[in-house]
C-alpha cells in the first residue's frame, strides 16, 4: 500500500503565485532603480559642477590682485560689508531673517565696563545684507531711556533719531534721517547740512524702515535701494541720542567712524567689477557662480539656479478626461511628495560647509535641500596665489532636470502599478470565483453521496477527479475515502451474516458434541465428542480474539517502549519455532547473515511475524516451502515473508491491508479468514515508522509481503552500539 505524500502547489498555481507577487514586488524594485539612477545623475551632476568650479579657479589663481581692487576707504573710516542674503528682508524690525550673518555684526561705540556696567548709550551694532539691488540693515541700539518725535514739532533733531550719509549718483553727499513717533513704520526725510529740517516737506518712501522696543534699547531695520548710492559705494551711519523729553537735547552722536561725533562714513563693500566681468565673460547658464574671498565675503556673483512658473489666474474649463488627468496628477504628486520627504529631511542640512571645506583646500560639493530653493547642488573649489588660498568659487545648480526625469519616472512606476493592482484584483477574483464554484461543486457532491441516515448513495464522486491540481488531489481522496466507506459498510452488512456462518458452524458442532456426549456411554466415544467441543469452542474464542486485537492494537501501540535489536537472530529464532510448531511446511531463510539492528517493540515484531506467518500458512498446501528473508540497504531493511498458493487479485493488491478484508478462498483445511491479520501487520508496520506492500511471484504461484522498517545506524549512536 502506497503511503500518502504531503504534495505541494502544483505547477500551476505556483506561477500563478509568482506572478502575483512579481505584479506587486516589481513597481517597488523599479522604484529602487530609479533611486540609483537619480543618485547616479546627482552625482555626475556634482563632478561636472566641480570641474566648471576648477575651471573657473583656474582662471583666477595668481590673480591675488583681483581681490585686493576695493576703494580704499578714508584714514578711520569702517568698511562695512553688505553680506550677500539669499532671500529678501522683512521690515519689521526683528532678527528673524538676519540668522545667517547676524554673527558677523560691527559694534560702534563705547562699551561696558566693570567700572560703569549701566548700559553704555554711545553704542549700536550693525549689521548689512545685498539682495537684488537691496541694501538691508539692522542696528541693535543700547539706550536706557527711548525719546519719541514730537509730531507738532518740525525739528527733527529733538528726539532718538538714525542718521544716514552716502554719496549720490552726482555726486554730492545725501543726509537722511530714520525718525519714529513710536514703536513701529519708521520714516526716512532729506536734511539740510545741520541735520534740523526735512529739506523736503515729503518722505523718502524708497527707504523703508520699522522699530521695535528691546530689553537694552531698541533696533531698527531698514533698506535703501542700491540705484540711490552712487558708485563709490560710500555709506555711513549714525545714532543720535536723545534722554530729556522737557529738554530735547542730544546726549550723544555715535557713528561709523571710531571716535563719535563725527558725521562722515565709512564703505560698503559689495562686488568686485574686475572679478564679476571675468566670470561674466565665461557665458555659463543654469547656474549660480559666486566668487568668494578668504573672509568669505562675495567678490563677485552671476547667474541664477532658481527659475518662477506662473499659475494662470483664470483656469480653462476641463473635461471629464482632463479633470480625472488632472486627479491622477494631483495623486502623482501627492505620492511624489510623500516619497521625497525622507530626502528632503535628509538634505535639510547648512549650506556653508562647502565653503569651509574648499578654504581649507579641499574641493567639495553638497546636495541640499531647502523650501525657498528647493533640491540644489553646491560645489565649491579653491582659489590660489603663491602656496595661499585667497578664495573660492562656488557654483550652485539646481537638480529641475533630474527631478523632472524621477517624476516622470514615478508616474510612470505608478500608472504601471495601479494597473498591476487591478490586473492583480481581477486575476484573483476570477481565480476566487472559479475556486470558489469548483469547491461548493465537490461540496454539494460530497453531501449528497450521504443521506440523511449516514447511508452511503454511491461509491464515488465524479467532480474534479480528472483535475491535476490540490482539488483534484481532495476530490480523488475523498472519492477513495467514499469507496473505503462502501467497502466497509459491505463488509458491516455482510458481518451478521458472516458471523452467522462462522459461530453457527462450531456451535452446531458443539451442540451435536453435546448432545452425543450424554447419550455415548463408551469411554472413547465420550473422548471424541469432547474433543469436538472444544475445537468449537477454540473457533469462536479465535474469532473473538481477531476482533478484540484489531480493536485494541492502536491504543495499545502508544504505549509501548523502543529498544535496539538483532533482527536478524529474532528471525532466526522465531524460524526455529515455527520448524517445530509446523512440521508440515518447509521454513526457509534468505538473505543478510549479518546483525541487523532496528529500534523496535520486539513483541510486535513477533506478533508481526505471527501474523503474516498465519497468512502465509492459510494461502499455502501442505509441504509447500514458506520463505522469510531479511535484507539490508544504505538506510531501510526489509523483512519478507513468501508464500507458495493463489495469487492476490489486481484490484485488490493496495487493498488487503484495510481492515476486514480478505480476498483470497480458504484453503483446504478450511481455516478462518476475517481480514484482521495484514490490517495488524500494517498498523505495526507504520506505527515504527515503516511500510507494507505485497506482490504476486513473476511464476503465478505465490505472493511475496515485504516490511520496510528504519535501519538503526551505529554511528548514530556508538554508546548503543557498543552494547
Amino acid at each position: 500500500m502506497k503511503k500518502n505524500r504531503i504534495r505541494g502547489p502544483r505547477l500551476a498555481t505556483k506561477l500563478f503565485i509568482l506572478m502575483s507577487l512579481a505584479l506587486v514586488v516589481l513597481p517597488w524594485f523599479s522604484y529602487l532603480y530609479l533611486q540609483e539612477m537619480e543618485d547616479f545623475l546627482v552625482d555626475s551632476q556634482a563632478n561636472a559642477q566641480l570641474l566648471t568650479a576648477e575651471g573657473i579657479s583656474t582662471l583666477l589663481n595668481g590673480r591675488s590682485d583681483l581681490f585686493n581692487e576695493l576703494p580704499l576707504s578714508p584714514e578711520g573710516y569702517e568698511q562695512l560689508y553688505a553680506h550677500p542674503l539669499t532671500t529678501p528682508v522683512r521690515i519689521d524690525g526683528k532678527s528673524n531673517d538676519w540668522e545667517d550673518v547676524l554673527n558677523y555684526n560691527v559694534s560702534f561705540g563705547q562699551s561696558k565696563t566693570s567700572a560703569s556696567p549701566e548700559i553704555s548709550p554711545n553704542q549700536f551694532y550693525l549689521v548689512l545684507g545685498e539682495h537684488k539691488d537691496q541694501v538691508y540693515a539692522f542696528i541693535q541700539v543700547q539706550d536706557d531711556k527711548l525719546v519719541f518725535r514730537d509730531r507738532n514739532i518740525l525739528r527733527l533733531d529733538l528726539s532718538d533719531h538714525v542718521r544716514i550719509t552716502f554719496t549720490g549718483k552726482s555726486g554730492d553727499t545725501v543726509q537722511l534721517v530714520l525718525t519714529m513717533t513710536e514703536p513701529g513704520v519708521t520714516t526716512a526725510y532729506e536734511m539740510d547740512s545741520e541735520w534740523r529740517y526735512a529739506t523736503q516737506g515729503e518722505a523718502e518712501n524708497r527707504i523703508q524702515g520699522f522699530m521695535s522696543e528691546t530689553d537694552t534699547g531698541y533696533a531698527i531695520e531698514f533698506r535703501i535701494p542700491l540705484s540711490l548710492v552712487g558708485s563709490t559705494k560710500h555709506f555711513g551711519l549714525a545714532v543720535a541720542d536723545v534722554d530729556s523729553a522737557e529738554s530735547r537735547a542730544i546726549q550723544s552722536i555715535t557713528g561709523t567712524l571710531p571716535s563719535a561725533g563725527q558725521e562722515a562714513f565709512g564703505l560698503v563693500l559689495l562686488k568686485s567689477p574686475e572679478v564679476l566681468k571675468i566670470v561674466e565673460g565665461l557665458g555659463y547658464s543654469g547656474a549660480n557662480i559666486q566668487v568668494i574671498d578668504a573672509q568669505r565675503r562675495v567678490r563677485a556673483e552671476v547667474g541664477s539656479y532658481t527659475t518662477s512658473q506662473e499659475k494662470p489666474l483664470v483656469q480653462e474649463e476641463q473635461s471629464v478626461g482632463e479633470s480625472w488627468f488632472s486627479f491622477f496628477s494631483a495623486l502623482v504628486d501627492y505620492a511624489y511628495g510623500f516619497i521625497d520627504q525622507a530626502l528632503r529631511e535628509e538634505l535639510a542640512v547648512p549650506e556653508g560647509q562647502v565653503i569651509l571645506d574648499s578654504l581649507a583646500g579641499k574641493p567639495s560639493y553638497q546636495r541640499r535641500y531647502s523650501e525657498e530653493d528647493g533640491e540644489v547642488i553646491i560645489a565649491a573649489h579653491p582659489i590660489i596665489s603663491e602656496d595661499r588660498i585667497i578664495g573660492t568659487v562656488q557654483l550652485k545648480q539646481n537638480t529641475k532636470r533630474i527631478l523632472q526625469l524621477r517624476r516622470d519616472a514615478l508616474e510612470r512606476i505608478i500608472n504601471f502599478s495601479v494597473l498591476s493592482l487591478f490586473i492583480f484584483v481581477l486575476l484573483i477574483l476570477a481565480f476566487s470565483v472559479r475556486l470558489a464554484s469548483r469547491i461548493r461543486k465537490l461540496g454539494a457532491e460530497t453531501t449528497n453521496a450521504i443521506d440523511i441516515y449516514g447511508r452511503l448513495q454511491t461509491n464515488q464522486i465524479r467532480s474534479e477527479t480528472r483535475s491535476g491540481d490540490e482539488i483534484g488531489d481532495l476530490a480523488r481522496s475523498i472519492s477513495g475515502m467514499l469507496a473505503r466507506l462502501h467497502q466497509h459498510n459491505q463488509f458491516l452488512e455482510n458481518m451478521p451474516r458472516t458471523l452467522r456462518h462462522e459461530i453457527n458452524n462450531p456451535l452446531n458442532t458443539l451442540s451435536t458434541s453435546l448432545q452425543n456426549l450424554e447419550n455415548e456411554e463408551s469411554e472413547s466415544g465420550r473422548e471424541k465428542y469432547l474433543e469436538s467441543a472444544k475445537r468449537g469452542v477454540n473457533r469462536i474464542g479465535m474469532i473473538v480474539q481477531n476482533l478484540a486485537d484489531a480493536a485494541s492494537l492502536e491504543d495499545a501501540l502508544e504505549a509501548e517502549e523502543f529498544e535496539v535489536i538483532d533482527l536478524h537472530n529474532l528471525v532466526q529464532n522465531y524460524l526455529a519455532n515455527c520448524r517445530t510448531t509446523h512440521d508440515n511446511r518447509t521454513f526457509e531463510y534468505r538473505g543478510t547473515l549479518r546483525q541487523v539492528l532496528s529500534n523496535v517493540s520486539d513483541y510486535r515484531i513477533e506478533q508481526l511475524l505471527d501474523k503474516l506467518i498465519d497468512n502465509a500458512l492459510d494461502f499455502s498446501d501442505t509441504g509447500s516451502t514458506i520463505t522469510v528473508g531479511l535484507t539490508v540497504d544504505a538506510n531501510n531493511l526489509t523483512l519478507f515473508v513468501t508464500n507458495q498458493g493463489p495469487i492476490i487479485p489486481a484490484e485488490a493488491v493496495e487493498s488487503i491491508f484495510d481492515s476486514m478484508v480478505s480476498v483470497r478462498k480458504s484453503n483446504p483445511d478450511n481455516r478462518l479468514h476475517f481480514g484482521m491479520g495484514l490490517y495488524v501487520v500494517r498498523v505495526i508496520a507504520e506505527h515504527h515508522g515503516g511500510s507494507v506492500s505485497a506482490a504476486n511471484l513473476l511464476s503465478g504461484n505465490g505472493v511475496t509481503i515485504r516490511i520496510n522498517l528504519p535501519l538503526y545506524k551505529k554511528l548514530n549512536n556508538p554508546a548503543v552500539a557498543a552494547s
